[in-house]
């Protein structure tokens, strides 16, 4: 008799775009609601959804296991504020023991990491990226409108402490607000160990505290700032898909990078949906362009049937945004409702 025949395996699913791009990034916003009201991401006095329209743990961990199971290797929280969701070191237990799930990370200003950032290292969160945009505490709280620095420092020190795997601060830059402080940002990142990540500010939705065309500093303009102050050195570990584009300051762990929708797009690598917190899948950070799973999710469809919908609507992924500074914003929803 011959050897026996073993069954071949099926190859894993992929998801992919009508461009080839293939979507391993998942970007999952828990909650549209935060205890901050930024300057550049929302409107001083917010409407938020109701809570019936928002997605339970339970439904966001079950759309979760299908995007896994599609695919998706990485899943970063996101909000409004991931920490103000009650429940939230439950979700990350759940999300950490998924199989096939490569990287739990999470977007967060860090007013509440402090309390909670060992348990959410226990549970399985590897990245944190925490929003740190000045280091005055006056100013910090000029565009913030409601935050504490003392705190946010506090939750960095937790995070260092707690040993994540890779912390990366986030400063959004505005022209004649704070871009006098990119070389301490760049100082005290490089003083904790940890990388740091200058963004360009995002046109979603309509803000009237400041022109957005005036505040605009170019990520060329950021990247030659640190330039003065340090040596910059070509970083070979460039994260795949990543919006970001790393330089290592010569003599340190720490990257600098730029992350700038404006003056270099990053659309061709694109390997990211957004999931929102009402279970709206968004293809692009920039269309509307849009998938609701929220009402399949609660009208009893199976895991095969929402997955057949996702796999479908990645043929409606927009090549690229088309932000622009001189025009009024294409996206009428701010930040926190697209999950940050």
């Amino acid at each position: 008799m011959g050897a026996a025949v073993l069954p071949v395996a099926a190859p894993a699913p992929r998801l992919t775009d009508g461009f080839g791009r293939e979507i391993t990034y998942l970007r999952l916003s828990v909650t549209d609601r935060c205890d901050f009201r930024c300057v550049y991401c929302m409107a001083e006095d917010m409407r938020f959804l109701p809570r019936d329209a928002v997605l339970t743990l339970e439904e966001m961990e079950r759309l979760a296991r299908v995007f896994v199971a599609l695919g998706i290797r990485k899943i970063r929280l996101t909000g409004g504020e991931p920490l103000v969701r009650r429940g939230l070191p439950e979700l990350v237990e759940g999300l950490g023991a998924l199989s096939g799930l490569e990287t739990l990370a999470m977007t967060t200003n860090g007013a509440r990491l402090a309390p909670v950032a060992r348990r959410l290292r226990a549970a399985g969160l590897r990245q944190v990226n925490i929003s740190l945009d000045s280091l005055d505490p006056a100013r910090f709280r000029e565009l913030t409108r409601t935050g504490e620095l003392a705190d946010v420092l506090a939750g960095i020190d937790a995070a260092v402490a707690a040993g994540f795997p890779r912390i990366r601060l986030n400063s959004v830059v505005l022209r004649g607000r704070n871009e006098d402080e990119v070389p301490a940002l760049v100082a005290y990142a490089r003083r904790l160990g940890v990388d740091l990540a200058f963004i360009e500010e995002m046109p979603l939705g309509v803000i009237s505290e400041h022109d957005r065309r005036l505040a605009h500093v170019p990520g060329r303009e950021l990247l030659a700032m640190v330039a003065r102050a340090h040596e910059l050195l070509p970083d070979d570990s460039q994260e795949v898909g990543g919006p970001a584009r790393y330089h290592r300051l010569a003599g340190s762990r720490t990257r600098v990078g730029v992350i700038t929708p404006h003056s270099h797009n990053f659309c061709a690598s694109c390997n990211r949906v957004r999931l929102t917190a009402e279970g709206r899948l968004l293809l692009c950070l920039g269309h509307e362009h849009s998938l609701d799973l929220r009402a399949p999710l609660r009208d009893g469809a199976s895991d095969a049937e929402l997955a057949g919908l996702v796999t479908a609507a990645m043929a409606r992924k927009p090549e690229r945004h088309e932000f622009s500074l001189d025009t009024a914003p294409q996206i009428v929803r701010f930040m926190n409702m697209t999950g940050g």
